[in-house]
């Protein structure tokens, strides 16, 4: 049954690549880009038909200032352009001096004439930035050119709205593609908690039963054997080791208290319970910076089965022989550091971005779990960190763990 669920999903659990994520991503960037496609494609058609409003004007002023001595030009302009009060033009004689205009809002709140004219000029200055001037040539009945006028004008404030609409719009998308994604990984991290809260309650009262007989048979070898005290010591170590891990499971899900503890001590009590477990051929130490006496705030038993576990890892990396060496010392900010050094195979750059997803394993059989508990135990029960701080292939893999001095 092992088997066949494991050839189903590749390795164990196989991590689900995220998908559906990166598809709504992508949908909403096709979106954003098709959406400034369509809007550019708006403006510069309103763009043109201004200009063709402003040309029609200046040539309907033309062809009426050269019929007539006497033209209102703006009464003209009035007339031409009614359905459009929003293109902004100042008409000017050959010189460049403003003689009246159109949709100049501001100009209007110039009481002073000196300051209005002052107004309309830098108005002209920006007019020609955004456009060339419209020239109307002014002729008389003999046909001579006896002067000429100009008309500036600039985009509408409707047709600058709307260049800028797009980027509005694209933002307003990406924050909405902000919460969505992480409403998502809310959702997911919310799912996960469940599957792993009611799997590790189910084993915990699943090892109930079978740890009570544990502990009742190791009283009857006692009675029956009591030549072997030595090894039914190391039995029944083993049993109260496998009550506290039911006790592990059983917390999972529950706030864990935590207290101020040496950790140097309670690290040295996990290595000498794992190096009598662990093959002979592996060397385990623990040093301490600058001292021995370095307190930080745990939950004592999830703490050691992160430790126990990233042992475990380090030894089947380094197959029953090599050397793990766990080192204690104060970081800065009141954190104490805890790193897990092995001499095992290392792992590739490539995959440290895998190792703590649920379901990633190199190893023939497990869940590939562990690492992803220890994130849980390290990261949101007892607010630190937990990393990759070095890995190199043929040389081995350092862990770093951050904790609350």
């Amino acid at each position: 049954m092992k088997k066949k669920f494991t050839e189903a999903t590749g390795n164990t659990l196989a991590p689900l690549r995220p998908h559906l994520k990166w598809l709504v991503v992508g949908f909403a960037i096709v979106i954003s880009f098709g959406s400034i496609l369509y809007t550019n494609s708006l403006v510069e058609q309103i763009r043109d038909r201004e200009q063709r409003q402003i040309e029609i004007y200046a040539s309907s002023l033309e062809f009426l200032a050269n019929e007539s001595e006497n033209v209102n030009f703006f009464l003209i302009l009035d007339e031409i352009v009614a359905a459009n009060h929003s293109i902004p033009v100042i008409l000017t004689n050959e010189d460049e001096v403003p003689e009246d205009y159109r949709n100049l809002d501001k100009a209007d709140r110039y009481t002073d004439q000196e300051e209005r004219m002052q107004f309309l000029k830098a108005e002209i200055l920006e007019m020609k930035e955004a456009h060339p001037p419209i020239e109307v040539t002014l002729k008389d009945d003999q046909d001579n050119i006896y002067g000429h006028k100009y008309i500036f004008y600039k985009n509408s404030f409707l047709l600058n709205q709307l260049r800028y609409y797009p980027y509005i719009q694209l933002s307003v998308i990406g924050l909405f593609g902000v919460v969505i994604f992480m409403v998502l990984n809310y959702i997911k991290r919310v799912e996960q908690d469940r599957v792993w809260v009611g799997l590790a309650k189910e084993t915990a009262h699943q090892l109930g039963t079978p740890l009570s007989s544990l502990m009742a048979w190791s009283e009857y070898f006692k009675d029956l054997y009591p030549e072997q005290k030595e090894a039914l010591l190391e039995f029944d170590k083993d049993v109260d080791r496998l009550g506290v891990i039911t006790d592990r499971f059983s917390s999972i899900g529950s706030e864990p208290q935590l207290s101020q503890l040496n950790i140097v001590d309670v690290i040295d009590d996990i290595v000498v319970y794992l190096q009598k477990r662990l093959s002979t051929k592996i060397m385990m130490t623990v040093s301490s910076f600058p001292n021995r006496d370095i307190e930080a705030k745990i939950n004592q038993s999830l703490f050691a089965w992160v430790i126990e576990n990233l042992c475990k890892n380090a030894a089947d990396a380094m197959e029953g022989k090599g050397s793990i060496n766990i080192s204690i010392l104060r970081a800065n900010e009141g954190r104490i550091a805890v790193d897990v050094q092995d001499t095992g195979k290392g792992i590739a750059k490539s995959k440290i971005k895998n190792v703590f997803r649920p379901g990633y394993t190199t190893k023939k059989r497990g869940w590939g779990l562990g690492l992803t508990l220890a994130k849980r135990i390290i990261e949101q029960y007892h607010q630190g960190k937990i990393f990759i701080k070095h890995s190199e292939i043929g040389k081995g893999t350092t862990f770093r763990i951050y904790l609350n001095g």
